[in-house]
């Protein structure tokens, strides 16, 4: 995905900063991120690019670069493409301010130099804990992504298995990614953790397969899976500082919890599907551990050293 928003941004750069309408030629010698050995591969990647930053609002005309019209290249409209103030409200410039906040590249936030260019933030975010990072699986998200957009059949290997699904939508759940989809040889609809799945690819065709009227993403991945099952346990699990503030959020309000001085958490948390809950807990990796009851932190053992 960086890679994507990257070329994306030199080629605007290179169309702004161009006197005279320039040649699809010069676009792919001269903006970085371009195939310049496959010509199929440049018009694909060049098309959607300009398809993307047209949907943005951004005027890319095709003009004649000589008097005579036999050859044609691409201008971007000055005078189309700036804009007057906004005039936002502080309120306005805050929740912009969050949304900058909330999707980072490789652990950074992005955003801020044109945020200040709408006139900074309102108040202070310092400290904020939010954020979604898509540069360290910017590749994966960028496949999975467009697989979702074009309804193309998604490939990849998960847990030593080749998996071809029908990708429905992306959420993002305690900094990790996951694509949900119909799984072709099973007819299940699943949910696959990004960072655990080999690197994915899409199929040739387009509109292979239809979204299901009404699907919700968010929904599908359960906010609280352990809840539905048939035992009735209580596990007692203490989280480190730095994920405290997820924990707190995800368990939500009925849930008992005592917080210490140094940030960290202790909850006492109804649990009705052992696997769900230590599937959860798996995700804070090693900033979360179940004190009790010993038989949930045996299962809990057993299940990241079998995974090891």
């Amino acid at each position: 995905m960086q890679k994507v928003i990257e070329r994306i941004l030199n080629l605007l750069a290179f169309l702004l900063t161009a006197e005279r309408p320039v040649t699809a030629d010069e676009i792919r010698h001269t903006v970085a991120g371009y195939d310049r050995d496959n010509d199929a591969a440049f018009h694909r990647t060049f098309e959607r690019d300009k398809a993307i930053l047209r949907r943005l609002g951004i005027p890319i005309e095709r003009e004649a670069t000589d008097v005579f019209e036999v050859e044609f290249g691409y201008v971007v409209d000055h005078a189309a493409y700036g804009l007057d103030d906004p005039g936002l409200s502080d309120d306005e410039r805050a929740a912009l301010a969050l949304a900058v906040q909330a999707v980072g590249f490789g652990g950074r936030p992005a955003g801020h130099e044109g945020l200040m260019k709408l006139g900074g933030a309102a108040g202070s975010l310092a400290g904020t804990q939010l954020g979604a990072d898509i540069g360290s699986h910017g590749d994966s998200l960028d496949t999975t992504f467009a697989a979702i957009s074009e309804r193309r059949i998604l490939s990849f290997t998960y847990h030593g298995k080749a998996r071809r699904i029908e990708p429905y939508g992306l959420v993002h759940r305690r900094g990790h990614w996951y694509v949900i989809g119909r799984e072709t040889t099973t007819d299940r609809t699943k949910v696959y953790r990004l960072d655990r799945a080999g690197a994915p690819t899409a199929g040739d065709q387009a509109s292979a397969f239809v979204r299901p009227q009404g699907f919700n993403a968010s929904e599908a991945v359960l906010d609280r899976p352990w809840e539905t099952g048939e035992d009735d346990l209580v596990a007692h699990v203490a989280f480190d500082g730095d994920v405290a503030w997820i924990a707190q959020r995800e368990l939500g309000p009925s849930v008992e919890l005592v917080e210490s001085s140094d940030g960290s958490l202790e909850a006492r948390i109804g649990v009705n599907s052992p696997d769900a809950f230590i599937a959860w807990i798996v995700g804070f990796e090693d900033k979360a551990e179940i004190l009790a009851p010993g038989e949930l932190r045996d299962r809990f053992l057993d299940h990241v050293g079998g995974s090891m």
